[in-house]
């Protein structure tokens, strides 16, 4: 049983990808990222080199995957207990994992992987996995109604996910790139009321068959009025149109407000992850 470490995403693809993509709904962030490496580039999300790891059993079966793509935290798919503590003890050895700047994994394998680093930690953020079970129109209803956001609007989706990014301690600035691209296949709307957005929601594109809602931003003014319920439903509704058979989004467990909104559209809970980070 071990743990191999590389920087060469075809040689994770080729050795993990069956297995990651075998979970489409908890390792939905793991196979979306990957995407994006394929698509755009090993500098998709950051000028430093992401790197990939991936758990081999006894038998030889490779169960689970890390990677990591600096400045964003090591993501880790659900792996067996032996993994996690043997993924705490490569923590002080792997070079690939000298300088983590965080580690997000479910919510028990985040402890684990803490209490394993030798170093102070924090919690920075405490996030839950929900998959849709049954779209439900918002109630009320909100003012206006949604409209694809088009390279027009690129200006007001840089601004907003700007905000976005800030409020949620997402790092690094927002990417044009990634909102040209999401544009490019209707992955972005805006909720408008008497014409002028008022709420943004965006999905990536489907891998297998699951599609993730985010970000959700509604800014301060305009909040508080079901903006975000609104362009959460009609969002929902276009990641099953785009082909999607699974709809999922992670909430900040923080925000009671939004995980009311997500749960009274039809969200219900998968599993809780958890970020630790130095202190």
């Amino acid at each position: 049983m071990t743990w191999t470490f590389t920087s060469d995403l075809a040689a994770y693809l080729a050795a993990a990808g069956p297995a990651v993509a075998a979970e489409p709904v908890a390792n939905s962030v793991l196979l979306t990222v990957t995407d994006g490496l394929k698509r755009r580039g090993t500098s998709a999300f950051g000028s430093d080199e992401p790197f990939f790891g991936w758990w081999t059993d006894a038998d030889g079966t490779v169960t689970g995957g890390l990677l990591c793509t600096p400045p964003f935290p090591l993501l880790l798919s659900a792996v067996p207990e032996e993994a996690v503590r043997a993924l705490g003890a490569a923590l002080a050895t792997e070079p690939l994992l000298a300088g983590l700047h965080g580690i997000n994994a479910r919510r028990p394998d985040a402890e684990a992987l803490a209490e394993a680093w030798g170093r102070p930690t924090r919690y920075a953020e405490e996030i839950r996995l929900y998959r849709l079970a049954g779209l439900v129109d918002p109630d009320p209803t909100p003012a206006g109604r949604a409209r694809l956001a088009t390279e027009a609007d690129l200006p007001l989706l840089l601004e907003w996910i700007e905000a976005f990014n800030r409020e949620a301690g997402v790092p690094g600035p927002a990417s044009e790139a990634i909102l040209r691209d999401r544009i490019s296949y209707g992955g972005i709307l805006l909720w408008e009321d008497a014409g002028v957005p008022v709420s943004l929601a965006s999905f990536n594109r489907p891998v297998g068959s699951a599609a993730r809602v985010g970000p959700v931003y509604t800014p301060p003014e305009a909040r508080r009025r079901g903006y975000a319920a609104g362009v959460t439903h009609a969002v929902s509704e276009a990641a099953y149109a785009s082909g999607a058979s699974e709809v999922l989004l992670f909430t900040d467990l923080a925000n009671p407000t939004s995980n009311g909104v997500y749960l009274r559209l039809g969200y219900t809970p998968v599993e809780d992850r958890a970020e630790v980070v130095p202190k």
